[in-house]
């Protein structure tokens, strides 16, 4: 006879794990103590000196966090971690709630992420977090009362990241390299008819501001629980998939959405931009 084991998830939704009745076995629950990750120290980039970079293009690009590929970025989808990892964002927003991480205003265009900081409280309302009224009716009288809520961040609305990178040729070691610039979180929502969805710019942080962050966090492996890498090794192996999104130009950095009419030209001008890339470092050898 087949045992059947029913968790119920509305349990797990009350339990924090700061909690003061948390049971002491928590954190040893494996075979060995995990410190690879915990004990990273980050490896800084190379110096670039301008002289030495002969070739360079901005590319901003967008990573579909619910591609089978991308999906240690969105799990788990839980306010607290689950075996020790969190989301992307959700490192994001602990990071800035706690200011050691600076986020800076999305609306003021691509080119300009980083001129106007951005206040923890406009993030919280973009992200759900709020207080309203609602009606509740009373079991006893049967009469609806009116009740303050106060609603949590929703880390699950942000369903891509939009990625500022650099990819340049550095004649000293004769390679093309690509450096990571700033990440912002894609949220969303459902418009007030609820038949469209709208995706809004949440933030900007500026990656290697991230980096320490993400370096301490580990990325779900799922061919083996006990060879987990860092979202700092993932982002720096190119783990992820995406496809691009923007190249700076002279038409106010316009996106290729806005330039090309239809989602065929839009597909080949994001091809031919990643060709231009990979035809630069190709056309420096000779054969």
């Amino acid at each position: 006879m087949a045992l059947m084991l029913t968790v119920s998830m509305s349990g797990f939704a009350q339990t924090d794990e700061s909690a003061p009745d948390a049971s002491p076995f928590k954190g040893v629950d494996n075979i060995a103590k995990k410190e690879h990750i915990a004990n990273k120290k980050a490896i800084p980039y190379v110096h670039v000196r301008e002289a030495d970079v002969m070739w360079q293009k901005t590319i901003w690009r967008i990573i579909d966090m619910r591609e089978k590929m991308n999906l240690p970025l969105y799990y788990p989808t839980t306010k607290w971690s689950i075996d020790g990892r969190k989301s992307v964002v959700r490192i994001m927003l602990d990071a800035i709630s706690h200011g050691e991480l600076t986020a800076y205003d999305s609306g003021l265009g691509f080119g300009r992420e980083f001129d106007r900081r951005m206040d923890f409280e406009a993030i919280k309302t973009k992200f759900g977090a709020g207080i309203d009224t609602v009606e509740i009716q009373n079991p006893e009288t049967g009469l609806y009362e009116r009740q303050i809520v106060e609603s949590e961040m929703d880390a699950t609305l942000a369903k891509k990241l939009l990625v500022k990178e650099v990819w340049f040729f550095d004649k000293k070691y004769s390679r093309m390299d690509v450096r990571i610039i700033a990440i912002c979180p894609i949220l969303e929502k459902a418009d007030e008819t609820g038949e469209r969805i709208d995706q809004v710019l949440s933030f900007w942080v500026y990656f290697p501001e991230l980096r320490p962050f993400l370096m301490k966090q580990e990325a779900y492996n799922t061919k083996n629980d006990a060879q987990r890498d860092s979202f700092d090794d993932l982002f720096a192996k190119r783990r992820f998939g995406s496809y691009v999104y923007s190249e700076a130009n002279v038409y106010n950095n316009r996106t290729i959405l806005e330039m090309a009419s239809g989602n065929v030209d839009t597909n080949l001008e994001a091809e031919r931009i990643k060709n231009v890339i990979f035809l630069k470092e190709h056309d420096v050898w000779e054969y």
